[in-house]
């Protein structure tokens, strides 16, 4: 058989491509990796471009959505946030007094309350160990109530009385009344003065709605040491803010039965805002008076703060001569009507023609001396009373006091208020002082002589906003000015 040379030529053919096809690349890998490679980032960069339109397709619509609904509304008034209500300012009628009386003694010493109380403003209630006699002049008073049973509780000073347990409870019993609108509970006692204004201007400088607990210590260096110089003296008075009251009225019962070794109620309630962990808050205007005698020179000297409250009123000589204390009391009210703000008040001035120091009590009492004395030793309270211990040391007191004099020339000629009034024509008050007549011993100086003077005459304007100012000095520079006496 003879060989088909077409056949032939077709084998040999299919045999140069099978072996050209079949043969293995001959491209380096590191080639092929970089054409991997950059297929990958194509396809990626593909894909981010895509949703990236996609995206700002999206956005654009949006955006000529928002568009159309602006041109269709049209944009509403701006409209104001409504200002916060200013809170109210405190008045009388948001405290309310819880006055600790006796029985025994109600009939005296209501004569004191009826001086300060005013039924119409005032709100509070006098606690009394039991009941009494309704008399005529109820109307003119607080309400009375009988305090609870405190038989439940130990009682165990042996130079003190159950009393005090029950009077410890006065504001927590005041409290479970549920009186309405209440911020403060002020605590005293039915032999306590109250100069209620000034009460108030005092109140009205804390936040009511925090913890406060207000009063000051004892005149006493002794007592304070015996009991403690941060408690607050009941029958000075002390006041608790509402919130502090209602913890207090929750805890009070189990905190009593812990101190049944205690002496008196002011002791317990410390205790109690000890436990609470509320500290005093001192205001000096309130005053325990833990003194026997003369109050002169306490109250000619009295601290730069408001008048709020005379204790003992009972135990210490009338605060104006040749007259009882109810007397004494009713010729102070006259300039507390005045200027409440300005009353105890000390001036210092001086009369260089004649060499003499005034210090000025406006409301109280003028003091003319000869001499020129230095504000620093004026306002030092001269020792006219006698210690609360009365075989104590004399100087013992919570605070410096000096000699009432060192000389017999520099003895104080005392003037007291007569009288004062309001003239609405100049705005001014006048007061009137008369000197009180004693036996002064022989001065010898060639120098005038006080004793010459009959009254001093005292005009100033009423300012009820006093205490509402930064004070420097005390009634506007009144320390350094001079004085005017005619004879």
């Amino acid at each position: 058989m003879k060989n088909n040379p077409k056949v032939e030529e077709n084998f040999q053919w299919d045999q140069t491509m099978k072996n050209h096809f079949s043969s293995p690349w001959n491209f380096p890998k590191s080639v092929v990796s970089a054409i991997v490679l950059i297929s990958i980032l194509c396809i990626f960069y593909a894909l981010s471009l895509s949703n990236s339109s996609s995206l700002s397709n999206q956005q654009l619509n949006i955006i000529k959505t928002i568009h159309a609904i602006d041109q269709e509304i049209a944009p509403a008034p701006p409209v104001s946030s409504p200002k916060p209500a200013l809170p109210e300012n405190t008045t009388l009628h948001h405290i309310v007094f819880g006055i600790a009386a006796s029985a025994r003694l109600w009939d005296h010493r209501k004569q004191y309350i009826k001086l300060w109380w005013k039924p119409q403003q005032m709100r509070g209630v006098v606690w009394l160990d039991k009941a009494v006699k309704n008399g005529a002049d109820d109307h003119l008073l607080p309400p009375k109530e009988i305090s609870g049973d405190t038989s439940m509780f130990n009682y165990k000073n042996p130079k003190g009385h159950r009393s005090a347990l029950r009077i410890s409870r006065i504001v927590s019993e005041t409290l479970r009344l549920g009186l309405e609108d209440v911020r403060w509970f002020v605590m005293g006692d039915d032999d306590t003065f109250f100069v209620p204004e000034n009460l108030l201007r005092v109140l009205s400088k804390y936040d009511h709605n925090q913890f406060y607990y207000i009063g000051s210590s004892s005149e006493s260096h002794l007592q304070n040491i015996k009991f403690s110089y941060e408690m607050a003296y009941g029958g000075g008075g002390f006041a608790i803010s509402y919130p502090l009251a209602k913890v207090l009225e929750k805890m009070q019962d189990r905190c009593i039965q812990r101190y049944p070794g205690l002496y008196g109620s002011d002791e317990r309630i410390h205790a109690c805002m000890a436990e609470l962990g509320v500290p005093l808050t001192k205001e000096p205007g309130f005053h325990q008076y833990d003194v026997y005698g003369n109050l002169l020179g306490l109250l000619a000297a009295h601290p730069v703060a408001p008048l709020v409250s005379l204790h003992h009123v009972d135990l210490v000589e009338p605060i104006f001569p040749n007259v009882n204390t109810v007397q004494a009391l009713q010729r102070l009210k006259v300039p507390i009507n005045l200027d409440s703000a300005a009353v105890m008040q000390q001036s210092v001035c001086y009369d260089k023609s004649r060499s003499w120091t005034i210090s000025v009590a406006w409301g109280y009492a003028v003091q003319i001396q000869r001499g020129i004395f230095s504000v620093r030793e004026m306002e030092m309270p001269a020792r006219t009373f006698l210690n609360w211990y009365k075989r104590a040391d004399y100087t013992g007191f919570s605070f410096n006091t000096r000699p009432v004099t060192r000389h017999p020339c520099h003895n104080p000629f005392v003037f007291y208020l007569s009288k004062a009034l309001y003239n609405k024509n100049t705005n001014q008050t006048a007061s009137v002082y008369v000197q009180h007549r004693v036996q002064n011993p022989e001065c010898l100086w060639k120098m005038a002589d006080p004793s010459r003077i009959e009254r001093v005459e005292v005009y100033k304007k009423p300012d009820p906003n006093l205490w509402d100012k930064v004070m420097i000095f005390r009634l506007t520079n009144a320390h350094f000015s001079s004085c005017i006496i005619s004879n």
